[in-house]
């Protein structure tokens, strides 16, 4: 009997774990995208690029590295040497 409410609390103890998790790494992604979306707004507000806040919070994104090409901000040959 006793051994059987230690495993329930080890159970217990496990997924109030996991639920604690799920629940801290969803308020942190919900909390950047708000943040992303705020930096966004103001920038075109202000007349900066949206794409190149987006960018700003991305990284290794084949958009984003687009972009930088485009605009002069990084060399293609660099690029390719890195990989």
């Amino acid at each position: 009997m006793n051994s059987n409410k230690e495993g329930l609390a080890f159970i217990i103890g496990v997924v109030l774990i996991a639920v604690t998790g799920i629940c801290c790494g969803t308020y942190y992604s919900q909390h950047k995208t708000q943040a992303m979306q705020s930096n966004i707004e103001s920038a075109i507000v202000k007349g900066i690029d949206p794409l190149a806040v987006r960018c700003a919070y991305e990284q290794g994104d084949n958009v984003c590295i687009a972009y930088a090409i485009s605009h002069g901000k990084v060399d293609s040959q660099s690029l390719s040497s890195k990989k």
